[in-house]
């Protein structure tokens, strides 16, 4: 049986070669986020199970109670865990190499003009599949060892031309031009981005995104039931971690779907995220989705960055509340209940408002909206 090997080491230019070299011995690797420690770093480990590690040394090294994968297997990844505990998702090399293909056709990337930059986390599928993909198009590659705006710039102006990045680390890059496209996905999409900005949908289980700009991959089959979504395609993982089949009853009424957990619908073709299902906040008998209202929240020139999420209301069964991290004088209600009333029905508009200094953000970069109250801390 294969193992997986566990790559235990600071993210950094080495990655990509120690992938390579598992993969030659017929093994599956995963990531272990470095950033982690103590309850969260056993929490990752015991979800990827891994039967060997390798550390900074380069050494491998047999790691109990870990479990080996199927012939085939490539990958396993952790979710993002940022509205349950993480799960593991098992992606094989036909997966893999069925996003990379079809995510390099549709951004035209070109191996001998292009240059992919990797500076997201490579425990996470959105900047593990930077790398696998620059490795099975034979893409040059750079990786960082994590995300720094000017590390970011530095690497544009020495003529990387390609860039994954999410909506908080795309607002910290001054040229954003510089690179011909960014890749951007991991939360809501801001209402103004760059004109190179291509904005992409998709989960851990589906490899990397499968939607861009509204529009399936080529090969990717989305559609919608009972207000979720549902995608097939040949990057489909196979299953998680623990077991658990991917092969859900689509809306033709066949197996081999994903069902995402997530809100939306396909119109002409081009596909609309809403947000998650379990996240959609039910006030006065109306549905407000919390990505719709940070969108245009994120528009007001007092917010930096800003979360909604819901709290108990005893006249509106649930309130729409805002956790804002101010830029400079921190906004009013009001200010921001007009705002949004502006482009969103009234009843979308926050009744409260919570000025922080940061919000609580998982390993990828996704606000984890359920330990706002918890662990944002006030300003």
């Amino acid at each position: 049986m294969p193992e997986l090997v566990a790559i235990d080491a600071a993210q950094g230019p080495a990655l990509p070669g120690v992938l390579e070299r598992i993969w030659s011995h017929g093994d599956a690797a995963c990531v272990v986020d470095d950033r982690l420690d103590g309850a969260a770093r056993a929490t990752q480990l015991a979800a990827l199970a891994p039967t060997r590690r390798v550390g900074d040394d380069g050494d491998e090294a047999r790691w109990d109670g870990g479990v080996g994968v199927e012939p085939g297997d490539a990958l396993v990844v952790a979710t993002s865990g940022s509205t349950a505990a993480p799960r593991a998702v098992v992606l094989t090399h036909a997966a893999v190499a069925a996003s990379a293909q079809a995510t390099s056709a549709r951004l035209r990337v070109d191996p001998s003009a292009d240059r992919w930059l990797c500076c997201l986390p490579c425990a996470h599928v959105g900047g593990l599949s930077v790398v696998t993909r620059a490795l099975l198009t034979g893409t040059p590659l750079e990786v960082h060892r994590r995300f720094d705006p000017d590390a970011v710039r530095d690497a544009a102006t020495g003529g990387a031309t390609l860039v994954s990045l999410v909506a908080a680390a795309l607002r910290r890059v001054a040229r954003p031009l510089a690179f011909r496209t960014i890749v951007l996905g991991g939360a809501a999409v801001p209402a103004a981005v760059p004109a190179n900005v291509v904005a992409t949908w998709g989960l851990t289980e589906t490899g990397s995104g499968v939607v861009y700009d509204g529009v399936a991959l080529e090969g990717v089959d989305v559609a919608a039931r009972d207000g979720e979504l549902y995608v097939r395609g040949p990057m489909l993982a196979r299953a998680y971690r623990d077991g658990t089949p991917i092969d859900a009853v689509g809306p033709d009424g066949t197996r081999g779907w994903l069902a995402t957990g997530d809100a939306g619908r396909v119109v002409g073709g081009i596909v609309e995220v809403f947000g998650r299902l379990a996240d959609v906040i039910n006030t006065g008998g109306e549905k407000v989705w919390p990505a719709d209202v940070e969108r245009v929240l994120l528009t007001h020139p007092a917010v930096e960055e800003v979360a909604v999420w819901r709290r108990a209301d005893a006249a509106w069964g649930e309130r729409v509340v805002a956790w804002v991290v101010p830029r400079g004088a921190p906004p009013t209600l009001d200010e921001l209940r007009e705002h949004v009333a502006d482009a969103l029905p009234r009843w979308a508009a926050p009744r409260e408002l919570v000025v922080v200094a940061s919000l609580p953000r998982t390993a990828s970069g996704k606000v984890t909206r359920r330990a706002l109250d918890a662990s944002a801390h006030p300003a």
